[in-house]
């Protein structure tokens, strides 16, 4: 959302918004000269949006509750509403567009898409889902006086089905695991609408997507696009030799056309050596050398919460991430184990929906597990009202670290205080993020 907010500021309208409470970003946004109102009632609403209804555009997102007092009187007074993706999609639709989506995964990899092209000279824009280290933004804008046509790196988010508005012309999916069963009822659900996704692609399209994504699809559905598969050490485009190491990992691309060696990404995580294996393929689709592709793959500083590392130094190791599917914290835990061998390993986690914790109850627990010590926060309900019997207790039984317990947010710190862990890594969605600085102050007093 707040991407569209600064391309409409960008380009010379005014803009107005609502959020639930305030964050860093909302905070920038104001700064950016955007009027934020924190407080969901009419009187709110500025009177030149009131009384020029004619003029103005209402932008949505389905994350806001049903019972929102500003969207129910826009969608009662006849005011021009449209849905973020369908925005998203006018604004690209006459650029030539790589569209990122997966359930896990495309925040990162559309962030090193734009990012890889960028540094070696592309005209590009991009839509991302996170704020980029590298460009403090998740709205990257093209040179308008450059005379070479703009490519637009947008990353399609399946939620409401949000990516079917979009306009690829290069596509990756970089995972099919079943999520927002909110949204889609079951898993083949989910899976149809991701083939509808690829089917958007013109007959020219070309498809990047991870192997074990292909294969929960049907691969028929989408007739003779051309499409590579990637993946860890086995697809047509893959990673060889991979190594974990302290804040980095190194690894080969492989493919039939291409071998680049000794690769080095500064954003650790087995499953960001994935997703650097579709950037570095579409990078290379774009024609960018294999020098600029080295060096814009190391310059990549990746996306604020995920895989953020925020300290690694003799108090500690703390790292920071938006996990909020079991898939996405098993392979951040496995990452961690494998950078931080023989160290004690502290996860903090706070679930995020009723709907969703009620769903993968057993797969969070399992998950979890690979820490050595699971500490529970509340649910953050998000747009939802509590499920009756689900909460955050319901995943301890079948936890099986040494250590677990139950903790509140605002206990959190004296219950750290007492730890002090070696390895410690704060996992979800929700506002756990507003946790993240008061734990880095506090391990900064530690002896």
């Amino acid at each position: 959302m707040s991407a569209i907010a600064r391309w409409f500021s960008h380009v010379g309208i005014p803009v107005f918004g609502y959020d639930r409470t305030p964050s860093p970003l909302t905070l920038k946004l104001e700064e950016e000269g955007m009027k934020v109102t924190y407080e969901d009632s009419l009187d709110t609403i500025p009177g030149r949006v009131k009384d020029d209804m004619e003029n103005v555009l209402v932008v949505w997102t389905p994350a806001i509750p049903k019972d929102n007092v500003q969207l129910n009187f826009f969608q009662q007074n006849g005011f021009n509403l449209k849905k973020r993706s369908e925005v998203l999609g006018m604004i690209t639709h006459s650029m030539y567009t790589v569209g990122v989506a997966g359930t896990h995964g495309k925040t990162t990899t559309s962030s090193m898409v734009a990012h890889m092209l960028k540094y070696a000279g592309k005209n590009i824009a991009a839509f991302l889902g996170g704020l980029t280290q590298n460009y403090e933004s998740n709205l990257i804008l093209h040179d308008e006086e450059n005379e070479e046509k703009p490519v637009v790196v947008v990353e399609a988010d399946e939620f409401d089905r949000s990516f079917l508005r979009l306009h690829p012309n290069v596509a990756v999916v970089t995972s099919v695991d079943a999520d927002h069963l909110d949204i889609y009822g079951d898993a083949q659900e989910l899976t149809r609408n991701f083939e509808s996704y690829i089917k958007l692609l013109p007959e020219d399209g070309l498809l990047f997507i991870q192997k074990n994504a292909l294969e929960k699809l049907d691969r028929n559905s989408f007739g003779g696009l051309s499409l590579r598969q990637y993946g860890l050490g086995e697809g047509e485009i893959r990673a060889e030799n991979v190594k974990a190491g302290i804040a980095s990992f190194e690894f080969d691309f492989v493919s039939k056309e291409k071998t680049i060696e000794g690769l080095i990404l500064k954003v650790p995580g087995f499953h960001n050596v994935e997703n650097a294996l579709a950037s570095i393929a579409i990078a290379l689709h774009f024609g960018i050398s294999e020098s600029a592709i080295r060096e814009g793959l190391e310059t990549f500083r990746g996306v604020k919460r995920r895989f953020e590392i925020k300290r690694q130094d003799n108090k500690g190791v703390y790292i920071d991430d938006y996990a909020h599917h079991p898939e996405e914290i098993r392979a951040f835990l496995r990452s961690v184990k494998a950078m931080y061998p023989g160290k004690k390993l502290m996860a903090i986690f706070q679930p995020h929906l009723f709907t969703r914790t009620r769903d993968f109850a057993e797969g969070f627990s399992e998950a979890l597990s690979l820490a050595d010590e699971v500490v529970l926060l509340d649910i953050y309900p998000a747009r939802e009202l509590p499920i009756e019997g689900v909460n955050a207790a319901m995943l301890m039984d079948k936890i099986t670290s040494p250590e677990k317990s139950l903790q509140t947010k605002e206990g959190l710190l004296e219950f750290l205080d007492k730890k002090r862990p070696e390895v410690l890594v704060t996992l979800g969605a929700g506002d756990i993020d507003r946790l993240v600085d008061p734990i880095n102050n506090l391990i900064e007093q530690w002896d």
